[in-house]
């Protein structure tokens, strides 16, 4: 396999803040990391947008707003309005949780429609991530997660939201890589803290990478030209 050049990798980083206590302050350092590192999005929660917007403008740096977070159990018409307000305000990437307990107890065609409502509420306007929580499910309801979020019309599924159990594995990056078409993309979220551990993310399929260690991600690659 041909070594990762490391000078791409800020293209693939969605620079994350999503805690509850994150105050104007935060939100407007990691703004400034995104456009001083060329990042390809930032993640933030669904208040910060217009802020984001603002202090992002004529960077290129997108904005990536969650839904539905962090457990996705709440009403499909309550997640699509979050996700309809956010992509007026300016967001261009909406990552949403999908139905967990439906999805486990096999109620596919909820959890279809559930990802439906979100994508028919912002198409064209953003692209919708589906995280899975791949750390509370088995490797039959990883690959059915995958299914129903292609047919649903998802743009790309996610391991994590970095608030449940465990977060992203190799193995898990190259299942779902496996399970969806090429012109579907993998992100990687959860523990990804080192450029060792998101070099692997990459090699294994993961097409984005959700972290808050942006940084330090871009620090260890400094003067490596490959990986």
């Amino acid at each position: 396999m041909t070594a990762f050049d490391v000078s791409k990798l800020p293209g693939y980083i969605d620079h994350t803040l999503l805690k509850a206590d994150a105050d104007e302050q935060a939100i407007r350092k990691i703004c400034e990391e995104a456009r001083q590192y060329r990042f390809y999005s930032v993640c933030v929660n669904g208040t910060w947008v217009p802020l984001c917007r603002e202090l992002l403008q004529g960077s290129g740096v997108k904005i990536s707003v969650v839904c539905g977070f962090p457990l996705g159990a709440m009403e499909s018409s309550v997640k699509a309005l979050e996700a309809a307000k956010a992509a007026e305000q300016g967001a261009a990437e909406i990552d949403m949780v999908l139905q967990i307990g439906r999805l486990k107890q096999g109620d596919y065609a909820a959890v279809r429609e559930d990802i439906r409502a979100v994508v028919r509420a912002v198409e064209g306007q953003a692209i919708v991530k589906v995280i899975f929580e791949t750390g509370a499910l088995n490797e039959e309801q990883k690959k059915t997660a995958c299914q129903l979020s292609v047919e649903a019309g998802a743009h790309y599924v996610k391991t994590s939201t970095g608030f449940g159990q465990g977060g992203a594995t190799v193995e898990d990056i190259a299942l779902m890589r496996s399970s969806v078409p090429d012109s579907i993309g993998v992100k990687a979220s959860g523990g990804i803290r080192d450029l060792e551990t998101a070099v692997r993310m990459i090699e294994a399929g993961a097409t984005r990478l959700g972290t808050s260690s942006g940084v330090a991600l871009m620090q260890g690659s400094t003067g490596a030209s490959s990986y």
